[in-house]
């Protein structure tokens, strides 16, 4: 039999980048329905999005991971590797801040993987669409909803199987996309793809700057705005006894945050926690805008949203913040408000006392938390009755859940796919003039 083959894809996302190693069988049917994630690294340091006046250490971080999968795939069979790497909302910011830097760092990361005896196919950034879609079709591709090994030994579309919902969260932005039973009345947060001879039409949309760290961002800005001390910004969200140090520069350094003209770059910012969930609850609540037009179904900020439909698996930020708090194993809501509750109105020396590994990000767990909530609960609509369609989760088969595995399934073709676009027709002109054109051919 021929020897499996393989594929790579980093995930270069705001916060940092992870190599994801695929491989499938080269012998099946166009390798549907078994590639398997062999392992994944994580890149050393910041996302890439950070080496913006630093291009060149954007591409020297990626080489260990590029050296681990080295020793993963047999030699005889890199040259014919694909790799790709594929940058989210922290890059999507720096094109929107210095386009120029975010093409030297792109220029520079495939500088160093091209060093690679592996069929490199590009660095670049995913769509807010894209994003949302491939971790829609990775989820399903790995719950089987999309095809199945069929007792007649042959790739086939499950009958009368549900397909299920992805909500992804990131350092920079959030991701929803599902199935709706509805018409999709804006185009723009509609996509369309038929696989394995199925249409789906789906809604997708995401959120920039709706992400956990640049959320936080938001929140730290809009409490410092508002704080009648200007260099003294009591934190709601943050336990009681934590204390720290930011300067004016570190806070507004995104496109998600606008500056006070007022404010000195160089001036410290003196934040203590005070640990009081409810006054948190409603500092994060002024981050959306929850009104929607007349007669509209939406999501958040005047985004249309057909009414939610399905089971959902909730990934990436979802997952690991639950999961720190332990209320991944289907909980009710009103069990995971009050443990949420419970564990905000801790103080910093109890905490660190009880988790010191976790010290360095020990103090967004709180705000984290609530954003999250709020997020699912007034930002997507769900409520106590669909609260438990949602499943909190890293991974599914073995697989990291999150947008790599479809974005390689869809360029590599190992779906067949009819395009994943919105399927667009000829302007009715163009088939005019074609269909004139044949007749008088003939």
């Amino acid at each position: 039999p021929l020897p499996p083959q393989y594929g790579l894809v980093f995930d270069a996302g705001s916060t940092h980048t992870s190599l994801y190693i695929y491989r499938w069988p080269a012998d099946k049917e166009n390798g549907t329905g078994i590639v398997s994630q062999v392992d994944s690294c994580t890149v050393d340091g910041p996302g890439i999005s950070s080496y913006a006046d630093d291009p060149a250490g954007a591409g020297a971080s990626l080489k260990p991971c590029l050296d681990k999968a080295m020793k993963i795939i047999p030699a005889e069979q890199q040259r014919e590797t694909p790799a790709y790497l594929g940058a989210t909302a922290g890059m999507r910011l720096l094109r929107e801040q210095n386009s120029t830097k975010a093409e030297q760092v792109f220029a520079e990361v495939s500088k160093a993987i091209g060093e690679y005896p592996v069929d490199f196919r590009g660095a670049r950034i995913l769509t807010g669409n894209e994003e949302g879609s491939f971790g829609w079709i990775t989820v399903n591709y790995l719950l089987e909803t999309l095809v199945k090994y069929s007792f007649a030994e042959k790739w086939e579309h499950p009958q009368h199987t549900e397909v299920f919902g992805a909500l992804d969260l990131g350092g920079a932005s959030t991701q929803i996309t599902f199935q709706p039973g509805v018409t999709i009345e804006d185009k723009n947060t509609s996509i369309f793809f038929r696989l394995y001879g199925t249409n789906y039409s789906l809604y997708t949309h995401s959120y920039l700057c709706y992400g956990q760290t640049q959320a936080l961002k938001m929140l730290l800005a809009a409490l410092h705005q508002d704080s009648p001390s200007p260099q003294q910004i009591s934190h709601p969200c943050y336990p009681l006894g934590y204390q720290e140090n930011v300067t004016v520069a570190e806070l507004y350094d995104s496109p998600c945050v606008h500056a006070p003209n007022t404010s000195s770059p160089t001036e410290v910012l003196t934040v203590t926690g005070a640990g009081n969930p409810t006054s948190c609850s409603a500092a994060i609540q002024k981050l959306f805008n929850f009104s929607c037009g007349a007669n509209r179904t939406c999501g958040f900020n005047g985004v249309y949203q057909p009414p939610l439909r399905g089971q959902f698996f909730a990934f990436a930020g979802f997952y690991y913040t639950f999961n720190f708090l332990n209320l991944t194993s289907q909980q009710s809501l009103s069990n995971i408000t009050s443990m949420v509750q419970t564990f905000c109105e801790k103080s910093w020396i109890e905490l660190v006392e009880t988790f010191p590994q976790e010290e360095k990000y020990l103090h967004t767990y709180c705000p984290v938390a609530i954003y999250i909530l709020t997020l699912l609960l007034n930002g997507y609509k769900f409520n106590e009755q669909t609260w438990s369609s949602i499943h909190f989760s890293r991974q599914a088969a073995n697989t990291d859940i999150g947008w790599t595995l479809g974005f390689m399934l869809n360029f590599t073709n190992m779906i067949p796919t009819e395009a994943l676009e919105q399927v667009k027709g000829q302007q009715p002109s163009l088939w005019a003039g074609a269909v004139s054109f044949i007749v008088l051919a003939i």
